[in-house]
């Protein structure tokens, strides 16, 4: 229970109890950040029901507020220092790493943050038009599945609480996180589906552009895993 409440607390804004805890539960609580995805999930989509009582816009953006706002824009942060990484990466690892340090955002951190609200703004829209809301509802726990596998499989990038997830997740987490996506997709989305693939280009690209995973690349993968779910669940919802 310490952990779980310890991951809400890293990962989200919600009032929770402090809990006493040590460097190792910190790095544990990812084993739990699928569980917040399923609040945020929740909340996210009630608050895109309430909006449409107002207007299919209102309701889009209600949602997108309510996201942001749980998650104090924490992964957009790292979707912006990862952006602002990646127009440095051409000089080598060391400027990557003093982006990454630099708590000021450039023009790529700018756009890429700019880019990713409204993609999902309109991606939003378009699920509460075609009546897909129920859809929404376990991206963010699909997409908070993804980080476990990058702190197992990616070097990390530097030393720091994104390296100590890579001995933190155990093969029986991911074990039970796949088989309740396997659960989630059959009974409410088959868009899900396209997690794995979603995960592996995420990884993919970060290792051969960044050099490794770190607390920026979680966060910015998060973004971009919700968005390209988002995506599938919107084509999904066209098709049918």
């Amino acid at each position: 229970m310490r952990r779980l409440i310890l991951a809400f607390q890293f990962l989200t804004r919600l009032p929770l109890p402090a809990v006493a805890a040590q460097a190792d539960d910190f790095a544990a609580s990812i084993r739990w950040f699928p569980a917040v995805g399923i609040v945020i999930g929740l909340l996210v989509t009630a608050a895109a029901w309430a909006g449409t009582m107002i207007g299919d816009w209102v309701g889009a953006l209600a949602a997108l507020a309510v996201w942001t706002w749980i998650t104090g824009a924490l992964h957009l942060d790292g979707l912006g220092d990862i952006a602002d990484a990646a127009g440095a990466a051409h000089k080598g690892k060391d400027d990557i790493l003093a982006v990454l340090r630099d708590p000021h955002a450039g023009s790529f951190a700018i756009v890429a943050i700019m880019m990713q609200l409204i993609a999902k703004l309109v991606l939003l829209h378009h699920l509460i038009m075609t009546d897909a809301l129920f859809a929404l509802a376990p991206i963010p726990f699909a997409a908070r599945i993804a980080p476990l596998c990058w702190a197992r499989w990616l070097p990390p990038l530097h030393e720091g609480l994104g390296s100590r997830f890579r001995h933190a997740v155990r093969t029986i987490d991911l074990i039970v996180w796949a088989l309740v996506l396997i659960a989630t997709t059959v009974m409410l989305s088959l868009s899900l589906s396209l997690l794995p693939f979603a995960t592996l280009v995420w990884g993919l690209w970060i290792r051969r552009r960044i050099g490794g995973i770190s607390g920026d690349g979680h966060g910015a993968g998060i973004e971009l895993t919700e968005t390209a779910l988002l995506l599938a669940a919107a084509i999904a919802s066209a098709l049918t």
